[in-house]
């Protein structure tokens, strides 16, 4: 299902674009961008595979240690040990979508069988849709999956983003364990599966097409794996095999990963795009960086994802390059480059910015 709320857009006649006020390409930023990283692209394997590995077990470890552990406020203490980790370990589905195919040998396969299926989150949900993302006559329209204009929508819509995101856990049991098999014997239903249920997106609008190719194989056993998962575990918990509490703990802390990764989400953008074309440096002032010194965004922006603006002017750079790759261009640009002002100071403001938005902007109808 997608983490966010069904809402359509109609545009009004006060929501049109006004073309002089959109920022136009810097020709140095995008220059400086290119020619400071061309030494940072390769991506370094050890670094996947420990980070990855490393973020997996402590949160599988802390995710079995919460349905054993007394009392209970210990048992959400780990739980919530459990959510960070799980989510930083998720948050790789992200690099997956970048990396060239084989760059980092059987890291996709891994990550799909020890973290995407066991959360229902395969990568074929991501893959094709972010790539969307990123081009450049999308972004920020209705042809962009993952944009919404929540700025300039109604306040009541982020906290129903929120929720939603919340609630994927359940909608992805729905969607793997009820909803594929059933697909297989109608083809009308497979279409809607297919076209409306397989994407991590916000745009309801976003309609995918079919798969084809290698994509097509990929995203098969990667259905099937997430599907036979899903219909066992129901069975196991409809059985006694699995204990109700065990199970509801594990929809709890993969709704914490879904909730924790939309509030990342909420402000990855400052969604103020009514729908028009961008150039790429206006792409990257409604994007955001929340660069050091501020901590915090390490762990509710983890895997390079504090570099938010950054990666879209550099979408193939490794995650574990971005930071340098800010220095550096923080170092080289002149002050009164757009580039800095990209940069946010922590989650907080950045919210209250967006809520003050949806309070006074002008607004696209839901």
């Amino acid at each position: 299902m997608t983490q966010a709320a069904t809402l359509e857009r109609k545009r009004t006649r006060a929501a049109e674009p006004q073309p002089s006020s959109r920022p136009k390409d810097d020709a140095a930023m995008l220059k400086a961008a290119a020619n400071l990283t061309r030494d940072l692209n390769v991506p370094k394997s050890a670094i996947y595979w420990a980070d990855m590995l490393g973020s997996a077990l402590l949160g599988y470890a802390a995710l079995f240690a919460a349905m054993f552990v007394h009392p209970a406020w210990l048992a959400v203490g780990v739980g919530l040990v459990a959510i960070l980790a799980l989510y930083r370990a998720g948050s790789f589905i992200h690099e997956l979508t970048h990396i060239k195919k084989g760059a980092v040998k059987g890291f996709r396969f891994t990550w799909n069988l020890i973290v995407g299926v066991p959360l229902l989150v395969p990568s074929f949900m991501y893959e094709g849709v972010h790539n969307q993302h990123h081009a450049k006559r999308y972004y920020g329209t209705v042809d962009d999956p993952e944009y919404l204009p929540l700025a300039l929508m109604r306040p009541w819509t982020l906290p129903v983003f929120l929720i939603a995101a919340a609630l994927a856990p359940i909608g992805m049991l729905i969607r793997f364990g009820i909803l594929a098999p059933l697909s297989l014997l109608s083809p009308k239903l497979r279409s809607v599966v297919v076209g409306r249920y397989s994407g991590l997106q916000i745009n309801p609008k976003f309609v995918r097409p079919k798969p084809e190719g290698e994509f097509a194989r990929d995203w098969a056993w990667q259905e099937a794996a997430a599907s036979v998962w899903a219909i066992a575990l129901l069975a196991m918990v409809a059985t006694g095999v699995v204990p109700l509490r065990d199970f509801l703990i594990f929809l709890g802390v993969c709704s914490g990963v879904m909730f924790l990764n939309q509030v990342r989400t909420l402000v990855a953008h400052l969604w103020e795009n009514d729908g028009e074309p961008m150039s790429v440096t206006a792409q990257f002032l409604d994007s955001v960086n929340v660069p050091p010194p501020a901590t915090l965004p390490a762990i509710w922006a983890p895997v390079g994802l504090r570099y938010h603006a950054l990666h879209h002017l550099l979408p193939g750079l490794p995650y574990h390059a971005l930071g340098e790759a800010h220095r550096r261009l923080c170092k080289e640009l002149e002050s009164g480059s757009p580039y800095h002002a990209s940069s946010h100071r922590g989650l907080s403001p950045l919210v209250r910015r967006l809520a003050a938005s949806t309070l006074t902007k002008r607004r696209i109808s839901a």
